[in-house]
């Protein structure tokens, strides 16, 4: 037997489970993020950012909803918000919530919507 790690596809590496990237955190300093909520860049990206930060900024030069951000990075949107949430406190993105960019749909649409695709 060999003490080097054995994988099960050599190109794969190593792997990170994606909650590693917050540390466990499940909730940033902030509010949570609206799934439709748009991201954008700010500012100049400090050197010392991990890569999911950097690809975050990349996504984000052009407006972009944090779903979207999820389905772009290949992460849980819980991951995002959190990494969202740090980047936010620590000035390098803006976020803009549905509410504050005009009226919100009507509710009962919304919920006329949710049970349509439920029913799918």
């Amino acid at each position: 037997m060999s003490d080097s790690p054995q994988w099960f596809d050599e190109e794969a590496g190593p792997v990170v489970r994606p909650y590693a990237l917050i540390r466990g955190r499940t909730r940033s300093s902030g509010d949570a993020f609206d799934l439709v909520a748009t991201v954008r860049a700010i500012g100049d990206p400090p050197a010392e950012l991990g890569p999911e930060q950097q690809l975050i900024l990349r996504a984000a030069r052009n407006p972009i909803s944090v779903a979207d951000l999820a389905v772009e990075l290949d992460l849980p949107v819980g991951v995002i918000r959190v990494l969202l949430g740090d980047m936010r406190d620590n000035g390098l993105i803006s976020v803009t919530s549905p509410s504050a960019g005009g009226s919100r749909s009507n509710e009962r649409i919304l919920k006329e919507v949710i049970n349509g695709l439920r029913a799918l």
